[in-house]
């Protein structure tokens, strides 16, 4: 996989070099299959497990890329979004001219979910900054925790991306036969089996809960722009935030485009070429 400078304006690019350089932009109208992972598809070409990625673009403030990916499982590496900062950080990112667009939330948006442990939520709401409040309740040893931040602080690198996916022993061979996690083994996830973490040390007492964070970051990223706002999330996952971001682009009302954040406001950025190995094939 190799990520390259793109025009300001560009957005989000996947480029499926296989396939005659097959384009898919990152947007909430490409979102596929959304279980364990979040996938776009255009034309019937598809690309899965985008969301690492996109959190790391995101949260390291990248705007305009294009990345070039010759099969359709973006690199899920160490099951975390560091090793693509650590890329970011090394390769090195250009300002561009044109100023930053934010989707600026105007009005609430939300969506529930009844589950046979309760209901799960998720909203977005005004605001200042791009507030994350995020709660989880999983079975022991994960339990109960909730992560609160605002990713522009920009402590993303420090305070998110490290957080790795976690998953559990049980679910490897029904994962196997999605067609997910091809190639990883246990230093890609947190792996939980017999109610205990199976290969730690954990990096954070919450990691689990970050993570949700950082797959929310990515997920949210769809929406085609950095949000300016406030979300609000209890036991969700992909497929409610890749609701939330389908049903707040339908509804025009709730959001408008924001050329600056405020006064201190830069410009978008794009980043200098890079390529990334997988650590396993």
């Amino acid at each position: 996989m190799r990520l390259v400078p793109a025009p300001a304006g560009s957005g989000i690019v996947f480029r499926r070099t296989d396939l005659d350089n097959f384009e898919i932009p990152a947007n909430g109208r490409n979102v596929a299959k959304v279980s364990y992972a979040t996938s776009l598809m255009r034309q019937g070409v598809l690309i899965s497990t985008t969301e690492h990625l996109l959190s790391a673009l995101i949260g390291y403030g990248v705007d305009n890329v294009i990345v070039e990916i010759d099969n359709l499982e973006v690199p899920i590496l160490d099951g975390s979004s560091l090793p693509y900062v650590e890329a970011f950080q090394s390769a090195g990112i250009k300002r561009q001219r044109r100023r930053r667009e934010y989707l600026r939330i105007l009005k609430a948006v939300e969506v529930t979910e009844a589950s046979k442990d309760g209901m799960k939520f998720i909203g977005v709401y005004p605001g200042k900054g791009y507030g994350i409040d995020y709660r989880i309740d999983f079975p022991a040893p994960i339990g109960s925790s909730r992560f609160l931040g605002d990713l522009e602080t920009g402590a993303y690198a420090d305070l998110i991306a490290p957080a790795r996916t976690f998953g559990f022993r049980e679910d490897e061979p029904m994962l196997r036969n999605m067609g997910l996690i091809r190639g990883a083994d246990d230093t890609c996830a947190i792996i939980i089996g017999g109610k205990k973490v199976q290969n730690g040390p954990l990096r954070f007492p919450d990691e689990f809960v970050r993570h949700k964070v950082l797959d929310l970051i990515g997920d949210l990223a769809l929406a085609g722009r950095r949000i300016q706002g406030r979300v609000v999330a209890e036991r969700a996952g992909h497929a409610m935030h890749t609701a939330l971001v389908s049903k707040l682009l339908k509804d025009r009302s709730a959001w408008e485009l924001a050329p600056e954040f405020d006064e201190e406001s830069e410009s978008v950025s794009s980043l200098h070429g890079l390529g990334l190995t997988p650590a396993h094939a």
